[in-house]
């Protein structure tokens, strides 16, 4: 049977917004939006409430019997070339060919405005490392088909994941912990909520789970010492970022007098209104932890040392409160492990740390993974379903014999966290 539930999602984001009126900011956003629609046509999904501040979204994906890789004849665009090149357009992907072997997918997704990439890479990720075309399709092989995704929308956005967090953190975890990847990042440029809005762009390119494999069992435990720190600067002007360098140098070392400090970014943010730090902490098992700040209070030029103290300060206290705990993961790689530990095969754990409640969105994140699939999360445990790349059918804990509605009641989610979660 395959698993084909509707979902209804009511009072998206209900509370959002200042304390006086609750709900004013609230709905889907841009990015939310943009990830929804991609999801719904590759799964060919019929919807309502796809709008920008929709409160409320029904999604059913329909049974899609022909792999969208293998759709020649239905409605595509042609491309050919001298040598044998051939692409195909069918639904969010072209499909490239190549003496008729198909040899990579490509999808775009655009906006218009600086939402967060990586919020929609979020959201359609688990579904680009597991639909692998299968080997019922005559022009593929058993092999990954490599993918590009492009992007377009905001790389350092409010309370959202960083170009920098996705490239120092979640991407090596992904790949030295659990196998995923390697996904590799090209910056054609930088997408800001701050300052001038600027909308940017991020090719990714991605090596999906190989049809027929699974993610195997993971675990994220014991987290060894500090090893490294690196620090990720941007600011308008070399002074300002020679400066927030000084000042982190000195407060690191004075709670790490033998810390090796790294600068893999110091780059101009081209206004000054946009400054930003990373610091990431790297241990002796290969574990990475990060804390940051877009920072997204007044900045007054005539007092703007007071300004670089106040960032450098709160991001190194916030480092501090992440490492205090001992765990292997900070609250943000937290909540990007829970869809991983429900799709693995068998028992996953991870170490999020002692005398720590896991964050609103990790747990938001857990609860619906139990009740669309049926894993339980305990202390960080948990055992996955397995599931096969390129496999449209799985049983797991939540089928029945007729489709069912799942109505998920996400509505006090106003806490004021980087990552938005449906």
């Amino acid at each position: 049977m395959e698993l084909l539930l509707k979902v209804v999602v009511n009072d998206i984001r209900g509370k959002r917004g200042p304390k006086s009126t609750p709900g004013k900011a609230g709905g889907l956003k841009s990015a939310h939006l943009a990830g929804a629609e991609w999801l719904a046509r590759a799964t060919d999904a019929t919807t309502t409430g796809m709008t920008i501040k929709s409160r409320d979204l029904v999604f059913r994906p329909t049974s899609n019997k022909t792999p969208q890789s293998s759709a020649i004849g239905t409605t595509q665009d042609h491309e050919n070339s001298s040598n044998g090149r051939n692409e195909i357009q069918n639904g969010v992907w072209k499909n490239i060919y190549v003496d008729g072997r198909l040899v990579k997918r490509s999808s775009h997704i655009s906006m218009s405005s600086p939402g967060s990439i990586f919020l929609i890479l979020q959201a359609i990720l688990p579904y680009v490392l597991f639909s692998s075309p299968t080997t019922g399709n005559p022009m593929t092989t058993n092999e990954s088909i490599p993918i590009r995704l492009t992007i377009d929308g905001g790389t350092n956005v409010f309370h959202s994941l960083s170009y920098e967090y996705a490239s120092q953190v979640l991407f090596p975890m992904l790949l030295s912990n659990i196998g995923i990847g390697p996904i590799n990042m090209t910056l054609h440029s930088r997408g800001w909520s701050t300052g001038r809005a600027d909308v940017g762009s991020v090719v990714f390119d991605i090596i999906p789970i190989k049809p027929g494999n699974n993610i195997s069992a993971f675990s994220f435990a014991d987290r060894g010492h500090v090893s490294k720190i690196h620090v990720s600067v941007l600011a308008d002007n070399f002074a300002a970022r020679a400066s927030i360098r000084e000042l982190v140098t000195e407060q690191l070392l004075k709670r790490y007098p033998n810390i090796e400090i790294l600068f893999p970014v110091d780059e101009d943010s081209k206004h000054s209104k946009r400054l930003y730090l990373l610091l990431v902490a790297e241990t002796s098992n290969g574990y990475r932890l990060g804390r940051d700040w877009l920072y997204d209070e007044k900045i007054n030029d005539t007092k703007l040392d007071k300004t670089l103290h106040r960032l450098v300060s709160k991001v190194i206290r916030d480092l501090d409160d992440e490492l205090a705990h001992g765990g292997c993961v900070d609250e943000f790689m937290q909540d990007q492990l829970v869809v991983f530990q429900a799709l693995a095969e068998g028992r996953t754990e991870v170490d999020g740390g002692t005398d720590r409640r896991a964050s609103l969105h990790t747990q938001t994140a857990r609860w619906v993974i139990e009740t669309l699939l049926g894993p339980r999360f305990v202390d960080g445990q948990c055992y996955g379903i397995g599931l096969k790349a390129g496999e449209l059918s799985r049983k797991t804990a939540a089928d029945s014999a007729e489709t069912e509605d799942i109505v998920a009641k996400i509505s006090d989610l106003s806490v004021n966290l980087r990552q938005a979660t449906l």
